[in-house]
Parts: structure tokens; sequence; C-alpha cells
């Protein structure tokens, strides 16, 4: 089960774990709740929400029955809507449960409880991990980072009778392999639908796990385990063929690849490999004929081939319609992360997000762990002192950078940085004779529209793009909020860095940019009516709205009566009106 400590993709010393209190958080560039973009014409729209699933009586203490609760409080385990997908007038979506305790206690290693007001880690002290530890030997030492786990849900929602179905049942009574798969399974990932075929999956104990529904009938059609893949992330549609971005072996630390699906209702696990790629799939896009990806670094990113990077296929129209497995060594990597960041250290520790085709142009955004460049740093340079310790903090926090790119038959293409910054810290470990030393160093860019992060520096996740109604939205995680919690001796560098965060602008955030031609517009950046919610997912779209999937751990949120808002995932919509590009 150590195969699924890719979630955080963070490797961070005991020193500075402590100052981690989650790894996919939210606040908001500067306040109110906003619908300036003149394309979004109603919401946000609340159209479900994940519900207490358990009684929380205390660390290590049993579950009371329900809820409802007669002993105890209730607590709702299951947070993001980690894949989501759309077919005619039907949403599918599968979820995570309890994402941030899974990250610190598998991947971080952090395993010692916490609880707050808004939410309680176990790990080894939760009723399930006591259970698996009563087994013994080394079951019982991986349950405590995994005492949090619940196992995912996939839900059906129909938007013509506002209906919200539990599809769940549908697998776990289908088969004991089918039950044994969903209860294996970290969390549904990944979402996609073609050819009359849903398809939903996630990371497993051997490998990932995918499941599928007949997209016309909603009838289950049976699940698989792809063995050989680690992490799996998102589909997408090109010229009518399903295809998906996956990551190889333990921690998807082995290289990435593409796969094509090519089954139907029969069969619809049929796939083959028409990518084979030096570092991990983070998300995939059609522009200009070719698929499009964003990777995440590998083991040992330290190259340009294997840190996180834009690669580009062959031509959809070459040869055979589509790709084929005949193009799967011939992809391009276009574009990478240290061609923008100064500092090497701080490069390796980059990993790239959404992507879209929007105006002519390719966008693309980065994505940055808090903290994981420190714990590079630190793990590199070992800091002799306190201040040189704080320094590091300071200096390697980086923020959301948005960039764009036109025609890519060129050798290089040229390309802009939308948002971002012209000079970033990097460290000389040469200088005062070799005590090392901090200096600002030129990206080689000018920030075309603004700072980074849309202006808001705890804006670290470039979670979700989607085009429609001629605008093109963009959704960001950032961690303001549960910044609160730092202890005081990380809290001061990261403020250094960042400022400190307005509690009126707690909430992920959605930009859009109404034209090629201008600068992204706030639609929302309190969280779509839902301060907790500190992040956008996963976003789809029709012709008339944009579907959010919202991601919200705020497992001890459950009084409706306080003034508080709730944790659990969150389904919402706006809806948009037709434009057309500027």
């Amino acid at each position: 089960m150590h195969r699924i400590r890719f979630i955080a993709r963070s490797l961070l010393p005991a020193a500075i774990l402590a100052a981690i209190p989650v790894l996919a958080v939210g606040q908001a560039a500067d306040g109110a709740v906003r619908t300036q973009t003149t394309r979004v014409s109603s919401g946000p729209e609340l159209l479900a929400k994940a519900q207490p699933d358990e009684c929380f009586a205390g660390i290590g203490q049993p579950y009371p029955a329900g809820p409802p609760c007669k002993d105890g409080k209730p607590k709702v385990n299951q947070s993001y809507v980690w894949g989501l997908t759309k077919t005619g007038d039907r949403v599918w979506f599968g979820t995570g449960a309890n994402v941030q305790c899974l990250t610190l206690g598998t991947s971080l290693s952090q395993t010692t409880p916490t609880q707050n007001d808004d939410y309680v880690c176990e790990y080894g002290s939760s009723q399930m991990s006591k259970k698996a530890g009563s087994l013994g030997g080394s079951v019982g030492d991986l349950a405590a980072g995994l005492g949090d786990w619940r196992a995912p849900k996939v839900y059906l929602y129909q938007t013509s009778s506002r209906k919200l179905t539990d599809k769940t049942g549908d697998i776990t009574k289908a088969s004991r392999a089918d039950n044994l798969r969903i209860n294996t399974t970290v969390g549904i990932r990944a979402a996609g639908s073609n050819n009359g075929v849903v398809l939903l999956g996630g990371p497993g104990l051997l490998g990932s796990n995918l499941f599928a529904f007949d997209s016309d009938s909603g009838r289950y059609l049976g699940s698989t385990s792809l063995n050989a893949y680690g992490n799996i992330r998102h589909f997408v549609v090109a010229d009518g063929a399903l295809y998906v971005g996956v990551g190889l072996g333990p921690e998807g630390q082995g290289g990435g690849a593409v796969l094509r699906f090519t089954g139907d209702k029969s069969n619809p696990f049929k796939y083959t490999v028409v990518a084979n790629l030096p570092a991990q799939v983070a998300d995939l896009a059609v522009h200009q004929g070719r698929i499009f990806v964003t990777t995440w670094p590998s083991a040992g990113g330290y190259t340009k081939s294997t840190a996180a990077g834009v690669w580009m296929s062959a031509r959809l129209a070459d040869g055979k319609p589509g790709l084929t497995k005949d193009d799967a060594n011939t992809w391009k990597q276009v574009w990478n992360v240290y061609q923008y960041e100064p500092d090497p250290i701080v490069a390796r520790t980059y990993g790239l997000g959404s992507l879209a085709s929007y105006g002519g142009y390719l966008y693309w955004g980065t994505m940055h762990v808090p903290l994981q460049a420190t714990a590079a740093m630190v793990k590199q340079y070992k800091p002799a002192n306190d201040q040189q310790g704080a320094l590091a903090v300071k200096n390697t926090q980086r923020t959301v950078s948005i960039f764009r790119a036109g025609s890519f038959d060129k050798s290089r293409p040229s390309v802009d940085l939308l948002y971002g910054a012209s000079q970033l810290p990097t460290y000389d470990p040469k200088a005062n004779s070799g005590s090392g030393a901090w200096k600002l160093a030129s990206t080689g860019y000018q920030p075309k529209y603004g700072a980074a992060g849309f202006g808001n520096a705890y804006n670290t996740y470039t979670w979700s793009m989607v085009v429609t109604g001629g605008s093109l939205y963009v959704g960001t995680m950032d961690w303001g909020y549960i910044s609160k919690y730092s202890p005081p001796a990380a809290l001061g560098g990261v403020r250094a860095a960042m400022g400190t965060p307005d509690p009126k602008s707690y909430g992920g955030d959605l930009w859009a940019f109404d034209s090629p031609q201008g600068p992204a517009k706030p639609v929302n950046t309190t969280g779509l009516g839902n301060y907790l919610s500190y992040g956008v997912r996963n976003m789809v779209a029709d012709g008339s709205a944009i579907y959010l999937g919202m991601a919200n751990p705020m497992n001890l949120r459950t009084d409706k009566g306080d003034n508080v808002p709730e944790g659990g995932w969150e389904l919402v919509r706006l809806k948009t009106t037709a434009g057309h590009l500027g």
C-alpha cells in the first residue's frame, strides 16, 4: 500500500513536517465573492454535498453508532470531488476521503494524531488502524499512516431531475473482486466518458483500479486493475477517442504514459499505450490537432526530461486516425521548469498542473507543495543555524505562475508569462566564503498581466481549467486558511515571503480570461460559497454551465447551527452565457 505515497509528491524531513498543516488548502485574492466576468450569469449554486458518515468521540475512541449520532460528534470523511466527468445530463464523479490526513500520514510519515476545530487526523490511533495493526508485522506499521483512509464513493448527479444517486453499491455488490477493488482504492482520482462508457479510476493496492459504467443506462459494467501504473489523474477526448495520463510504478516515479482506450460497453478496458514519457503525466489537453500533457517530476527529476514540463504528441491526423502505439516514442518536450526557475534545487520540486487550449494559445500553470522546496534546500545545504533556516523558508516559497504559447511548429515556441515573476530568489552556496547567500536572479520573463497567483501568494496549485462560452476558467487551490495552524517558528518565514492572508478572502479561487488579449478577472475568490473549500479540484462544462468539484477536508465542521460553513466535498454549478473570443 506504500504505492499510494504519490498523493503529496513530497519527501520532507521531520523538522519541516511539523510546519505543514495541510498540503492542499485555500484562501483567495482579496476578499468578497465576485461574479464580474460577463459570461457568468448566475451562481454559485450548490447541487450536492458530502454528508456526515461517521460519529467521532475522540482520538483513539471507538466510533459510536450513527449518524445520526446519539454519542459523539458527526464527522464527514469524504473530502474531495477527485474525479469528474459529464455525459448528456449526467454528471459522474468519485471522491477521496480525508485526503490531507492520508497525505501527511503515508507520504510524509506524519503519524502523530492531531485535532483542531476544523479537522482531526487520528493516524495509528484510529479504529481502522488498530484493526489492521492486530494483524501484526508490516500491515500494522502501514496502517498508522492510513488510519484515516475510508473507501471512496462514486456518484451520479442527473441535472434534469436534480437527483444525486450513490452508485458505490453497484460496485460492491457486483462481485467479490469488484468489492475488493473499491475497498483497496485510495480515491477516485480520474473520470472520463466516451463511446457510451464512463470510466472512473484511482490508485490502489496493486496499481490503479478502474470502474466502468454504461453512460446511457447507468448500469455497472465491471472493474479492472492496471498493475503497471501507480498514478492516474485525467482523461481527455480527442477526435472521438478517449485518452488518459498515468504514472508508472510506485508513486508514479518510474516515468509516465498516455493510454488510448479503444473498448466499448462489452469490453470497456481495452487500451493501447500511445506515449512513453520519462515523467509522470499530470493533465492533458487537445491543441492545434495534437495532444499536450503536463508532467510532474519523476525519480531523480534533476534533468530537463524528468523535470516537470510540457510534452507534445504527433499530429492526430498523421498516419492512422488518432494516436497509436507507433506514436509512443515520438513525443517532444516543448517547455520545462528549468526555463523559468533560476534556482536548480527549487526547480526540482515544481509540478505542472492543468492546461487548456484557448484563443490559439496553449495555457498551463505550475504547482507547488508548500514547503517542499524548503525541505529540498535544507537537505542539500543543511543550514548552520536558525537564521539560515528561516531564510531558506522565506526564499523557497513559490506561487502559481501561468504561461501560454502559440505555435509549436518552431524548434522552440515563444512562451509568454502571464502571471509570475521577473526575478526569484536563488541560493549561491559559494558566496560569503562558502557560508552561502541568497540573491535575486532573472527568470528570463516579464509577467504580462500581474504577479504570481493572480496576486494571491497562497495560490499554489493550478488545479483545473475549462473553456466554455468564449472564456477560459482557471481554478486554484491555496493554503491561507489552514496556514493559521502552522507552528510560529515556521510561520514567520512563510509570512515574510507570502504576507498574512486576509480572513475575508479565505476559500479557493476561480478566475476567467474573457479574451486572449486581456488579463484574467476574478469570478469568485471565496470558495464558491464555502470558504472552507480550499480549492476548485475539477471542472467540466456544457454549453450553459460549469460544474465544479470542490475540495474541503474539514471533517469536523458539521454543525449546521453555528456560523461556520460545513466540511466535505461539494458539487457546484455556475451558469454561463455564450461569448466570443476577443
